[in-house]
């Protein structure tokens, strides 16, 4: 066997017998707790697949112990010798264990418990092994038991008395098995469909839903594996169970609910817990040169598009050097544990999508990958086809061997046809595995130049037959515009823009989300926000600014100041929206409306200004504002401006209304006639 006994390090996910403490309770309330204990553990099945004999054996244990302590509350014993008081406390501390372990073995996934089979056999020796000790030193001739029970002890006590570890033979040949099958997997020899079979339904993984159990419990063991070894084991175990879940058995279609986790997505987070660029919640929030707070992965694809500038100031960024924003991140996952929410981790090392190098996973991958395709070329029904592009978009989600496994299987080409209206679920789950791919940077390209599957989605997004599928359409727009080439070539297409704004007027809040996020990034480019103006991009704002202020000043923001002449006219009335997002709307909302109104102002001259002067208090609110700026003062850098603008205006300094500097640019020293 090419793979040693030992190349599964041992289970680290149960605590250690340190971690264990004996209850600081008088002597009857000791007794009482390790009745209860031990009554608890009874209570428990033995394990089914692996283990069976190790587990019954010590919940056999557990059961006859608790007659014994069951027997010293029955005769009211309120008073024990030092050396039985020690005694029962140490029992309790290994009743807790033996309890802690079973727990353990039943919840977890079957495959990493049968890899761990020969670790855990150990333990349950062990545990045997402390018990035998104890009681050999148990006191029971002090404490006038009647015969029974002290035969019962000496009962317990050989019982516990077993010179090795007890491994089941079944266990460790298939063990060896599994072991061999990764090997030659590694090797790139494809497995024994028979074995794999055989394997899986011992380990009653007898059908697509229980596998698909197995590899969410499998990617739930990563972060409990503490070394880079044993979490590349386990990630190769679930390439093994995902090749088997697919050449098995019949691909499945989505849970109509998830098992366990609630998404991001069903609740309304906090303003301030929302990356600028992304409109997301952050995961790992940074600080850039200017003081600004963004997601580190959206501030990352931002400066690796190219751009040296701060996405909310437009400030040149002295360096790029990302700061921790552990304050922030620490009430982010206060909040998100209060919702019962998961905050997915961001280290290298936590992530299950993490790229730890993984020779048997990656082949494990490709042969997953080759048999899908496969399957969808000689598909012949829409049922299958539907089934076996589910399994994509699963596997695209997965990590980025993935989705460069998909891509270079030539998938692609074969989703394009399957993007039509005519099956609105077959729709849903194409355009979502296309959104996966396009994740990973190298596929961004590939979804660009293979034919028609960009027009596959912007048809999508334009005449989607579900309003997932539209959304999923716009996040892939948003996805593939994270390359600097490709937002000029997305930002070109007229189909795309008014998909996209027509998806943010009347589209549901998830999907104007990611509508709103596309036209943002979108927005980037000079010559893209004059499409977004005269597609009716500030009309559509206009309709947001009620439900949405945040989104919708921060969009109008980049708009106006990109946008030239044209945009500002056609912000010209919401002056009076966006002064009240100044007197009522959030930290970032009121800086990026002051901000917005600031340019409307330069831009537009002195018929803007006295359009904002009308407003009752509005002197009042800016004032306020320098106050209480926010973001290392730029909110309070901008309603200074504002504010100097509006006092010169009433001064008649229109010459100075531009910002009181003067400019070469044609555009900032030009007038515009303004709708009265």
């Amino acid at each position: 066997m090419a793979v040693s006994p030992h190349a599964f390090p041992p289970r680290k996910r149960m605590p250690s017998a340190g971690s264990f403490m004996s209850p600081n309770f008088s002597d009857h309330r000791l007794i009482q707790s390790l009745f209860l204990l031990s009554q608890e553990i009874s209570s428990l099945k033995p394990l089914r697949h692996l283990l069976r004999r190790n587990s019954a054996s010590i919940i056999r244990k557990a059961k006859l112990l608790s007659v014994l302590f069951e027997e010293l509350l029955r005769e009211q014993l309120n008073c024990f010798s030092p050396s039985a008081v020690l005694c029962f406390e140490e029992l309790y501390i290994v009743l807790q264990r033996i309890k802690t372990l079973i727990e353990d073995c039943s919840d977890g996934s079957k495959v990493w418990l049968l890899m761990q089979s020969e670790s855990l056999a150990n333990a349950f020796h062990e545990l045997n092994v402390d018990l035998s000790t104890l009681l050999d030193i148990f006191p029971a001739s002090d404490m006038n038991l009647n015969e029974d029970v002290e035969e019962l002890v000496v009962l317990i006590r050989k019982q516990c008395s077993e010179k090795k570890p007890v491994l089941d033979p079944e266990d460790d040949n298939m063990r060896s098995e599994v072991m061999k099958m990764l090997d030659r997997i590694k090797e790139e020899i494809v497995p024994d469909h028979s074995k794999l079979s055989e394997i899986f339904d011992r380990l009653e993984l007898g059908d697509s839903t229980s596998c698909r159990d197995e590899i969410e419990n499998l990617e739930d063991e990563v972060p409990n594996e503490t070394d880079e070894k044993s979490k590349s084991d386990v990630i190769a175990l679930i390439g093994l169970v995902r090749y088997a879940r697919c050449v098995l058995y019949e691909a499945s279609t989505p849970r109509a609910t998830g098992r366990r986790r609630r998404s991001v997505s069903d609740v309304n987070f906090p303003a301030d817990f929302r990356c600028p660029i992304s409109l997301d919640l952050m995961r790992d929030p940074v600080v850039v040169a200017t003081g600004q707070t963004y997601d580190r992965a959206s501030i990352n694809l931002w400066i690796q598009s190219g751009h040296n500038t701060c996405p909310k100031t437009g400030q040149t960024l002295a360096h790029t050097h990302l700061i921790p924003n552990r304050a922030l991140k620490n009430l982010i996952g206060m909040w998100c544990r209060e919702q019962r929410i998961p905050l997915e981790a961001t280290e290298p090392n936590v992530k299950v999508n993490s790229v730890i190098h993984n020779k048997t996973a990656l082949e494990a991958t490709k042969m997953t990958v080759l048999f899908l395709v496969n399957k969808l070329t000689a598909s012949q029904s829409t049922e299958m086809s539907n089934r076996v592009i589910h399994e994509l978009r699963v596997l695209a989600k997965a990590d980025s061997d993935s989705r460069a496994c998909i891509t270079e299987a030539g998938a692609l080409t074969l989703l394009v046809k399957f993007l039509g209206p005519d099956h609105p679920n077959l729709q849903v789950n194409t355009v979502t595995t296309i959104l996966n791919l396009s994740i990973l940077e190298s596929n961004k390209t590939r979804i660009m130049e293979t034919d028609g599957v960009l027009n596959g989605v912007i048809e999508v997004l334009r005449s989607g037959a579900t309003w997932e599928a539209k959304g999923n359409a716009a996040a892939t727009i948003f996805s593939l515009a994270g390359v600097h080439a490709n937002r000029k070539k997305l930002g070109g297409k007229t189909r795309v823009i008014k998909g996209l704004v027509e998806l943010a007027r009347v589209g549901p809040a998830s999907c104007k989300r990611d509508a709103l996020v596309a036209i943002l990034s979108l927005a980037g480019d000079r010559d893209t926000v004059g499409k977004l103006v005269e597609s009716g991009v500030v009309e559509m704002i206009s309709e947001l600014m009620d439900g949405q202020p945040e989104e919708a000043v921060t969009i109008l923001e980049v708009v106006v100041k990109r946008g030239g002449l044209l945009a500002v006219a056609a912000a010209y009335h919401l002056i009076g929206k966006l002064a009240a997002v100044l007197r009522e709307g959030t930290d970032r909302a009121r800086e990026s409306a002051a901000a917005t109104l600031v340019i409307i102002c330069r831009k537009g001259g002195s018929e803007a200004v006295a359009e904002l002067a009308t407003i009752m208090g509005i002197e009042r609110v800016i004032w306020e504002m320098v106050g209480t700026g926010t973001g290392m003062g730029r909110g309070r850098r901008k309603a200074a401006s504002l504010l100097r603008i509006l006092r010169r205006w009433a001064a008649g300094l229109d010459g100075e209304v531009m910002g009181g500097h003067s400019s070469t640019t044609n555009e900032s020293s030009t007038r515009i006639v303004l709708p009265g």
